[in-house]
């Protein structure tokens, strides 16, 4: 199963890295590819709509804004400052990444890190278009990131956390790269109260930012295990049975009664957290 969910995640992150490269918006949906979960930051989205200013997106390149497969604006939340290193966990097309290393200047470092060749190849024909020179794009995997202990001061991620199937390696990882005080800032999808089953066992929605989420007071356990202080979760986004219909529901009836038992029970969060000096 562990494996199945990361080739089908590689296989539909890939495909929206190509498709916006080809000038189109991405999506990172499920079945039919239809507008809603987590895919293109056009069209009235329910999650992904809205999430940047133009004065935020002025001056990055098409590309990156077009691949922005996220659920929130961690740039925006997280407080980043001059001269900090800064690492997005499953960076995709880098729009994160870009604005980061806008925010902490030339003597600050931001770097990407993702699985998918397809979005790395993206990301830096984008970091070279913008003319960016303090970021750095890395293949890896959030289980496992390849940089070294307490190394760097900030880590953000945008609505991809909820996609791993082992979230304990992921914040343990991301425990260990953070310097004494550093920050865990990460927009995501969280749960709030019991997940319908047939959801958690559905493979194409994992790749929907939907299925993997983990249930609100679950995330701050997890977070709490692996070392973290501070830890706080903030809504930002509540789906309601219209949302949820456009996230999950393929015009069947047991999407249709799937997508009303997931009204207000899902919600993009800025997860926040610090590890002890």
């Amino acid at each position: 199963m562990t494996n199945d969910i990361k080739a089908t995640v590689k296989e539909k992150y890939g495909a929206a890295a190509r498709k916006a490269a080809s000038g189109a918006g991405a999506s990172c949906c499920g079945p039919g590819e239809s507008a809603g979960c987590c895919g293109s930051s056009a069209g009235g989205d329910p999650i992904t709509s809205d999430l940047y200013s133009e004065g935020e997106t002025g001056g990055l390149p098409e590309g990156a804004v077009l691949a922005s497969l996220g659920c929130g604006n961690p740039t925006a939340l997280a407080e980043l400052h001059e001269g900090e290193t800064v690492l997005d966990l499953g960076s995709g097309g880098g729009i994160d990444v870009l604005l980061s290393a806008r925010r902490v200047g030339p003597g600050g470092k931001a770097y990407g890190l993702d699985m998918t060749d397809e979005m790395l190849a993206l990301a830096r024909h984008n970091q070279e278009e913008a003319g960016i020179t303090n970021a750095e794009f890395l293949k890896g995997e959030i289980e496992a990131i390849p940089l070294e202990d307490e190394s760097v001061d900030v880590i953000i991620s945008n609505c991809v956390i909820n996609l791993s199937v082992d979230k304990p390696a992921v914040l343990a990882e991301a425990f260990r790269v953070l310097k004494p005080g550093g920050r865990f800032a990460v927009s995501d999808i969280v749960v709030r109260g019991e997940m319908d089953p047939r959801i958690r066992a559905n493979i194409d929605l994992w790749t929907g930012c939907v299925a993997g989420a983990l249930e609100e007071s679950e995330y701050e356990r997890e977070l709490a295990d692996a070392g973290f202080e501070n830890i706080w979760i903030e809504a930002t986004r509540v789906y309601q049975a219209e949302d949820a219909e456009a996230l999950i529901a393929n015009g069947d009836t047991a999407s249709r009664e799937m997508a009303r038992v997931a009204a207000g029970k899902f919600m993009s969060a800025f997860v926040r957290a610090t590890k002890p000096i």
